[in-house]
């Protein structure tokens, strides 16, 4: 094993562990201040939203940039369909947790307006730049009509935007995770109980494992390089 693949396999399981560790603090917030989940009961069915959009957006998705990187000698065909597979799930994920905060909204007494605070247009732009990528980068990239030389074109674009909806929907689950806690505690988040440290802790998390990913995903030793198996750069 080179040096740089030993490396990357060390950022590969420090950057799994983080993601895995955020989406428990999410959980065992929710669980120990924030009474749970339910289907049934509007105010708490919210608290699938920033579970499942956590799990959507800061894990899966950094699974997804980072996958032709941390599985480097898989065929290029295979790494493509695993790389839209995760998409996949991450769109569901996405619908299944805005409807969620859309129940409850609106069903919650007394109800809560939609899509007026920052967190929630920030949610709507890192969506529709998610739902751009995900449909040009099925067009482009595993549609065979399209020629090499547009995919060769375009490949530089799809990675910058990958790389700004992940940097872009880090900030969101900031600003959700302070809201949310802000808005639970009210005057008593100034003399900082123990939810409020557990948030700060949870956005120092979110920050480091988003420096992490996009440390790992423009290192360009960890780029994969084109295997020998009659494929070309972009095929």
């Amino acid at each position: 094993m080179s040096s740089k693949t030993s490396l990357l396999k060390k950022f590969y399981i420090l950057y799994q562990i983080i993601g895995l560790i955020l989406i428990y603090f999410v959980y065992y917030w929710i669980v120990q201040y924030r009474g749970g989940f339910s289907f049934t009961e509007p105010k708490i069915i919210f608290n699938w939203h920033p579970l499942l959009m956590t799990i959507a957006f800061l894990y899966l998705f950094a699974n997804a940039i980072l996958h032709y990187r941390t599985f480097p000698n898989n065929t290029k065909q295979k790494l493509k369909n695993q790389h839209a597979l995760i998409h996949g799930c991450i769109l569901i994920l996405i619908v299944l947790a805005g409807f969620a905060a859309f129940v409850s909204h609106q069903y919650g007494k007394p109800q809560i307006p939609h899509l007026y605070s920052l967190h929630s247009w920030l949610g709507v732009i890192t969506i529709i730049m998610f739902l751009s990528q995900l449909i040009s980068g099925l067009w482009c990239f595993l549609y065979p009509g399209v020629a090499v030389q547009h995919r060769e074109t375009l490949a530089p674009y799809h990675v910058f935007f990958g790389i700004g909806i992940f940097i872009l929907a880090v900030a969101t689950a900031l600003l959700g995770f302070c809201e949310k806690i802000i808005f639970a505690l009210s005057d008593k988040y100034k003399l900082l109980p123990a939810e409020a440290v557990l948030g700060n802790i949870l956005g120092i998390v979110c920050v480091f494992y988003c420096i992490l990913v996009v440390y790992m995903i423009t290192k360009p030793e960890f780029k994969r390089q084109p295997k020998l198996e009659y494929e070309t750069l972009l095929k």
